[in-house]
């Protein structure tokens, strides 16, 4: 029998972390340890409340699966049957599935990508870093005092109201600069989406690589009508749910952003992963505010993305696990052997 354990973290940010849904000064999160015969896994869970997730009820779930005997389980397939049985959100649910690979990947003698049958990334991994909604005043003191121009991406959290102020700031400061613009569902439909981007197309020094979920999730027949029409791929984040159609996605966006978080593990992950490529879209790695615990799981799977977004550890102050470094815009995984 496995002994699985649930400690809450509390995590100070290095900054107000501000979307166009919320902000926030700190987060807490949640470590998952799986134990037993010798070999222990963790994992980590970080709550959205964008799918009504709380810390306080992913610990309710957990106690409630614990009662249900999760425990034994033994093997994956009776762990993914359990979980499919008893449906816990899904940020605990990769939690679970992660350190239970992660456990068995050390007792068989495997890396985790030859676990999970995958490519392991072939060097250091590029990622974005993100600039969190503020006023257009702060962006140069922001930038400067995180050194953001040492990425090669930048992602530029955006609402409606001031997204064209924000933008104007940074390629002022950084013209030329690669620029994921992020709306987070922040404009409510094509039309009032088509009169934004017609004045953010025309900022000087601007340069797109991708814009990502600026509309709601609920409003697919928008995104089938801007489909091709923004002169930038639109990659879908909130619109992809287990129950998605990859086709009907193909014909609303030209990428999926893939967050295991919300995926709720690895095993879907890669499914949702190799139903995008197989529709012939572009594949992006992101996350939440994570932990390098949960930044080092995604890198498991890196080799697979065309764009990483995974400087979720970056924000957190007092990071505690030191799992991946960055230097330069790099992330390099601090388990590795030599």
């Amino acid at each position: 029998m496995l002994t699985w354990t649930l400690t809450p973290l509390t995590l100070p940010l290095r900054f107000t972390w501000k979307i166009a849904r919320n902000a926030s000064a700190s987060k807490t999160n949640l470590l998952l340890q799986v134990a037993g015969s010798g070999y222990s896994g963790r994992g980590e869970a970080a709550p959205n409340i964008r799918y009504h997730e709380t810390p306080e009820g992913l610990q309710q779930e957990f106690a409630q699966l614990q009662a249900a005997d999760l425990g034994h389980c033994e093997t994956l397939a009776e762990l993914t049957d359990f979980l499919a049985q008893h449906k816990p959100a899904a940020a605990l649910r990769f939690a679970l599935e992660s350190a239970f690979v992660h456990r068995e990947a050390a007792r068989l003698g495997l890396s985790v990508p030859e676990f999970l049958g995958v490519p392991a990334p072939a060097g250091p991994v590029p990622t974005a870093a993100t600039l969190p909604i503020m006023e257009p005043g702060e962006v140069a003191g922001f930038i400067r005092e995180q050194n953001l121009d040492r990425f090669p991406l930048l992602k530029i959290k955006v609402n409606r109201e001031g997204g064209l102020d924000l933008l104007r700031e940074v390629t002022r400061l950084l013209p030329g600069h690669p620029l994921i613009i992020d709306g987070n569902e922040a404009w409510p439909h094509a039309d009032s989406l088509r009169q934004s981007w017609e004045q953010i197309q025309r900022l000087p020094g601007l340069r797109v690589r991708l814009l990502e979920q600026p509309l709601p999730a609920t409003c697919s027949a928008d995104y089938r009508a801007l489909k091709g029409q923004l002169g930038c791929p639109v990659f879908a984040d909130e619109s992809v749910t287990d129950g998605a159609d990859f086709a009907d996605i193909a014909r609303q966006f030209d990428g999926v952003n893939m967050k295991l978080m919300k995926a709720g593990g690895y095993l879907n992950g890669l499914r949702i992963l190799r139903e995008t490529r197989a529709q012939g879209l572009q594949t992006m790695l992101g996350c939440m505010v994570e932990t390098s615990l949960g930044i080092w799981s995604a890198l498991q799977i890196s080799a697979l993305a065309d764009v990483c977004d995974l400087d979720g550890f970056l924000i957190v102050r007092d990071e505690p696990f030191g799992m991946v470094q960055e230097q330069n815009g790099l992330l390099r995984d601090s388990m590795k052997k030599a």
